[in-house]
């Protein structure tokens, strides 16, 4: 079962027991966090597909924060040819490693009864 679930402006897919790198949540090493924006729930055949409009209604992903950490450094150098201009910048991006538990499709189940409507009375018009 795999799900397409929406974390940190971005949109992942995940499968049960994977780990998942994000941009960092707040959240301390050990605490479990649900994700309730699922924008699709299927088997791995893919011939039970639930798609929702925007998410899945009652679906979410529960996960776990393994380990907070930075990413490797990515150097930028800017430079203009002429002027004698350069400047080299460096950046690490923080990350979240998440570990995926459990993907839960439970439909909520309301059974929506319609009260018939009354019946529209015409009026005669008089000539």
């Amino acid at each position: 079962m795999f799900a397409v679930v929406h974390i940190g402006g971005k949109q992942y897919k995940v499968h049960e027991k994977d780990e998942l790198r994000v941009e960092k949540i707040e959240l301390e090493e050990g605490k479990n966090l649900k994700i309730k924006e699922v924008f699709l729930i299927s088997d791995e055949e893919g011939k039970d597909m639930k798609l929702g409009m925007p998410y899945v209604s009652g679906a979410h992903v529960e996960c776990q924060v393994v380990e907070h950490g930075r990413g490797e450094k990515i150097r930028v150098f800017k430079m203009k040819p002429k002027k004698r201009y350069s400047k080299t910048q460096g950046h690490r991006q923080s990350y979240t490693l998440l570990k995926i538990l459990k993907i839960s499709s439970v439909a909520k189940k309301t059974a929506a009864k319609k009260e018939a409507a009354p019946a529209k009375k015409e009026v005669a018009k008089a000539e």
